[in-house]
């Protein structure tokens, strides 16, 4: 039967191939490993811990709290981040049983949207972009925690260095890192908080408080669970998306947002938002 120009089929799609990560996919997850392994050992490390690690990753986990309090209608007045007590989310009305949750779920959902980006340059170009917005609202509702302007100004400025090496291949694996750094520190704090130490002040506390039908333990393991597949939804999310080999990544991001004086940049090629931010935010 001859094909028709205005008909439509449908084609079976081969799972197992879909599945399969290609030569760049292996190096990518080798990296996320490695990354793995390196966070694990360097998470005991007292002041690189404090920076590198817990501060960013309590970040997602508050910008988390404060954008659902935000979408149920809540009011947001500050946002404080602290190496050695955590952070805190001040908040007046919304739903508590959404924005509470939302602390680690929404943390774990980011870092997942992080490591499948990490498998594409262009998708991570994109990924930053939407930091720069979550970034913004965290500073505005941060205005006099010094600390969260110096964190964010810090990750700015790193991800500005690595778009423009090799038009963002090197941002890739920064997006990689950042994602399976929140992954990990949700499932560590979880276990530790929530299902170990029975913390009081946690999270899975409260939520129990409001709820009253399981006590904070149980809700810790089903938090767990979740921020678990959310890490494994990530992996497996960007070997089906990206099949696109390094060299093809390479060349479609000399064309998608790329950096002045780049071989895909003309004239008016756009300057990365996050500079744009930072020097804004440093100007201000």
């Amino acid at each position: 039967m001859p094909f028709v120009d205005d008909q439509h089929y449908l084609y079976p799609r081969n799972a197992a191939s879909d599945l399969t990560p290609n030569d760049t996919q292996k190096v990518t997850l080798i990296v996320a490993g490695c990354y793995v392994i390196a966070i694990a050992i360097l998470w005991h490390v007292p002041f690189l811990s404090w920076i590198i690690f817990r501060l960013l990753t309590v970040g997602f986990h508050e910008m988390s709290h404060a954008i659902a309090g935000m979408l149920t209608c809540a009011t947001i007045h500050s946002i404080e981040l602290d190496p050695d007590e955590g952070g805190e989310t001040r908040m007046s009305g919304g739903i508590p049983w959404i924005s509470l949750p939302a602390g680690y779920l929404g943390s774990s959902f980011i870092g997942a949207c992080l490591i499948a980006c990490g498998f594409d340059t262009n998708a991570s170009k994109v990924a930053c972009l939407v930091l720069a917005v979550f970034f913004l609202f965290t500073l505005w509702w941060a205005k006099k925690n010094w600390l969260s302007w110096v964190l964010i100004l810090g990750m700015s400025g790193l991800i500005v260095m690595f778009w423009f090496i090799e038009d963002g291949v090197a941002l890739r694996y920064f997006v990689l890192f950042m994602g399976v750094m929140s992954d990990l520190y949700v499932i560590w704090d979880v276990i530790d908080d929530t299902i170990e130490r029975k913390v009081n002040n946690s999270d899975a506390s409260a939520f129990a408080r409001i709820c009253g039908c399981f006590p904070s333990q149980v809700w810790g393991v089903i938090w767990l669970i979740i921020a678990i597949i959310f890490f494994a939804a990530g992996v497996l999310v960007g070997i089906v998306a990206f099949k696109e080999s390094a060299a093809q990544q390479q060349e479609d991001a000399s064309h998608f947002l790329p950096v002045p004086g780049s071989s895909g940049a003309g004239p008016g090629a756009p300057i990365p938002t996050f500079l744009l931010v930072t020097v804004t935010a440093f100007a201000w």
